[in-house]
């Protein structure tokens, strides 16, 4: 049977954030926001691994206990300068650990609210999938389309438009194919999927596996989870 594994890019300095360290070390309840995020796969039974992809120079993973959190994680220090390297690179580096069938569940290290029931809900619905899919949300505001000046060219209609999150979860061998045949930088993998010509599937999801991007966010997550925790 094809098994599922986690890989989490986590190379990137987040300067939208504006702070002196990345922001996926940012304290978030009293640990770095990434611990959040890999907890939610280390502790999943159905994962076999998580691999976090770290920027070769990183100074800040080093610093802090990993041992909670099992032999499933494994760090690897192969990030590049964008998200589609990253992952290309972490790709390149677990390619022999794996088989060409099983599954990858990309995830942004700066989502830490992802939930176990929402990965159950994707690993369900996507095991049997021709191609994969990822974690989305139907865009529930009104569109507008502007213009240089920050006026409004036109209302675009939200029929039919989700928000893509993550995971997006690949076969190793689509994936790796996908990204290498992308022209530019794929803002996300199911991008450089539908280049090829495939259609991923859309896993309905909610607005709390948002992305921390700027400051606000941070405080939103914090909120998010000591809800849970209470």
């Amino acid at each position: 049977m094809p098994q599922y594994v986690a890989l989490i890019p986590a190379a990137g300095a987040g300067s939208r954030m504006g702070s002196a360290i990345p922001k996926q070390y940012l304290a978030l309840l009293g640990q770095p926001m990434i611990a959040h995020t890999l907890r939610v796969f280390v502790e999943a039974p159905e994962i076999a691994r998580v691999y976090v992809v770290l920027s070769p120079g990183d100074e800040w993973w080093p610093g802090y206990d990993w041992s909670g959190f099992s032999s499933k994680l494994v760090p690897l220090f192969v990030g590049g300068q964008t998200r589609a390297e990253s992952v290309g690179n972490g790709l390149q580096a677990i390619a022999g650990e794996l088989a060409e069938d099983d599954w990858v569940l990309v995830h942004d290290a700066a989502r830490p609210c992802l939930t176990h029931a929402l990965l159950l809900r994707m690993l369900h619905t996507l095991h049997s999938d021709p191609v994969g899919g990822l974690l989305a949300v139907p865009v529930a505001d009104t569109l507008k389309l502007g213009d240089s000046d920050n006026k409004v060219v036109r209302t675009q209609s939200r029929e039919l438009l989700w928000q893509a999150q993550t995971p997006q979860m690949f076969r190793l061998g689509l994936l790796r194919q996908a990204l290498a045949a992308a022209g530019g930088a794929p803002t996300d993998e199911a991008q450089a999927v539908e280049a090829l010509g495939y259609s991923p599937r859309l896993v309905p999801s909610d607005n709390r596996n948002f992305k921390v991007t700027y400051p606000d966010d941070l405080e939103l997550a914090g909120l998010v989870l000591a809800a849970r925790r209470e």
